[in-house]
């Protein structure tokens, strides 16, 4: 009688084992089927390059279902599989996981109150994780990869400012200078301003959990929003380009070659993104 349960139960370990891998392999070859694009359109990149999009994504690490659209994040932001569009990644840790038995060390009470500003644009009626928002025209669970294509190819065909964001000189003891110049912004909804938008994100970053939901694993993560500030307001009756010279403070932990700077330009009523752009802080 024990050889037999044995036995039985080896079966069903192999059949379980062959399930993840056939997932695995499905889930992969799904991004690929999902983000292949037809030669007409890698024609139209190859010739008019590519239109930022900023992707963000509303994640925590206390989410048992997020971790699939953190890794869809960090594959669109790796592979740039859209055509004409490059992806910019702003994935944001919110906090009001940390009370369910693990603190993200990414979380902060800022993220969950833009994610907050969104729910009411989109008439949500609460917010929830993963959440995906793309140029802050469209919302949808962050792990479905066919909304994502349909929304950044979408996002990309939309006017968009230009954005000039350069180091202004070599990293400091207090931060690293930056020089901002946005100009050619397409029209602003009536009654609406613009904010331009500085966010510092850092890839590279796992984190092992031993607690929560996710307790037992290791998360890998696409860029990550470690700070976010308001660089100043753009009003429809500006002619001028709007200019800026920021100074980016650097956190003690964050590691300097894997940090980058994303300026956007963002409406404030509409929350649509009319402009971005991204550098790295580190100098060649």
């Amino acid at each position: 009688m024990r050889h037999w349960t044995a036995l039985l139960l080896t079966v069903v370990g192999v059949l379980f084992l062959v399930i993840i891998i056939a997932r695995a392999r499905q889930g992969g070859e799904d991004f690929a089927q999902v983000f292949q694009t037809d030669g007409q359109n890698q024609t139209a990149a190859a010739a008019g390059g590519r239109t930022p999009v900023v992707v963000e994504l509303f994640t925590s690490e206390g989410c048992s279902s997020c971790p699939p659209a953190d890794e869809l994040l960090r594959r669109l932001e790796q592979t740039q599989p859209v055509a004409g569009a490059e992806v910019i990644a702003l994935e944001q840790h919110v906090d009001y996981w940390n009370r369910l038995g693990w603190a993200d060390p990414f979380s902060a009470p800022e993220f969950s109150a833009r994610q907050g500003d969104y729910a009411d644009y989109f008439d949500n009626a609460s917010v929830y994780t993963p959440q995906m928002v793309v140029d802050g025209q469209a919302e949808f669970p962050g792990s479905n990869q066919a909304k994502a294509r349909a929304a950044i190819i979408a996002a990309a065909r939309q006017p968009k400012a230009t954005i000039a964001l350069t180091r202004a000189g070599a990293a400091r003891p207090d931060g690293v200078p930056l020089a901002v110049r946005v100009e050619k912004l397409p029209a602003l909804a009536a009654d609406d301003t613009a904010e331009v938008l500085l966010a510092v994100t850092e890839d590279a970053l796992r984190t092992d959990v031993p607690r929560g939901e996710n307790a037992g694993r290791t998360l890998a993560h696409a860029p990550v929003v470690r700070s976010l500030s308001s660089l100043g307001q753009i009003d429809r009756r500006g002619g001028a380009a709007f200019t800026a010279q920021p100074l980016v403070a650097l956190g003690a932990q964050w590691q300097l070659k894997n940090l980058r700077a994303v300026v956007f330009v963002q409406e404030h009523d509409s929350r649509r993104v009319i402009g971005a752009t991204a550098i790295r802080l580190a100098e060649n």
